[in-house]
């Protein structure tokens, strides 16, 4: 029988390891650059609102800091935007004013609560960037390390806020809640939108 053995014959075809309705590798990986694109974006609009805020206390040094690194990761996630042709997210202007305003929200609490959101916000970024960096195969090596290396950077952030006492800030669990809460909203319509 053209030289095909009964197991060969019965044997079911393997598949794409996707059900229907998944969105493919290459889409996959475009959501991945589109949404840390926007993350990154309200990264740096929630910094700018709390160094706005806080620019004359002690604070505003490590402010600037953790903004700094935020740019770089946004400057690096608008290049890949443009290299890989991904169209980046629609919520972008909702972002620029969500995130600010969150920023300079809890920088109104104080410093503190401040740092209480930092503290949420990196606590999300560090499990999205996690799953991320666990989802990319080695065809995809260079967005991992980078990915891998944000990841990084955002925990050193989280840090930073633990150290200045975010967990001491007012209604420091509800803060909290709420600001992952709306972490995650974000990047659930960012990936799609």
């Amino acid at each position: 029988m053209n030289g095909e053995t009964t197991e060969s014959r019965t044997k079911p075809a393997r598949g794409p390891r996707y059900l229907p309705g998944d969105p493919r590798p290459a889409e996959d990986v475009a959501r991945m650059i589109r949404v840390d694109q926007a993350g990154e974006f309200g990264a740096t609009r929630i910094y700018a609102g709390q160094h706005d805020v806080l620019r004359r206390t002690p604070s505003a040094s490590l402010i600037k800091h953790m903004a700094e690194q935020e740019q770089e990761h946004l400057d690096t996630f608008n290049k890949m935007l443009t290299k890989r042709r991904v169209r980046p997210t629609i919520m972008t202007p909702i972002w620029h004013v969500a995130g600010y305003a969150m920023g300079a929200g809890s920088a109104l609490l104080g410093e503190k609560a401040a740092m209480a959101c930092t503290v949420a916000v990196e606590e999300v970024i560090d499990e999205h960037y996690a799953k991320q960096a666990e989802k990319l195969g080695e065809d995809e090596a260079d967005l991992k390390a980078t990915i891998e290396r944000f990841r990084q950077e955002e925990l050193e952030h989280r840090d930073i806020g633990y150290a200045e006492g975010a967990e001491q800030a007012p209604g420091y669990p509800v803060l909290t809640r709420a600001v992952k809460t709306a972490s995650k909203l974000a990047i659930w319509l960012s990936e799609r939108v």
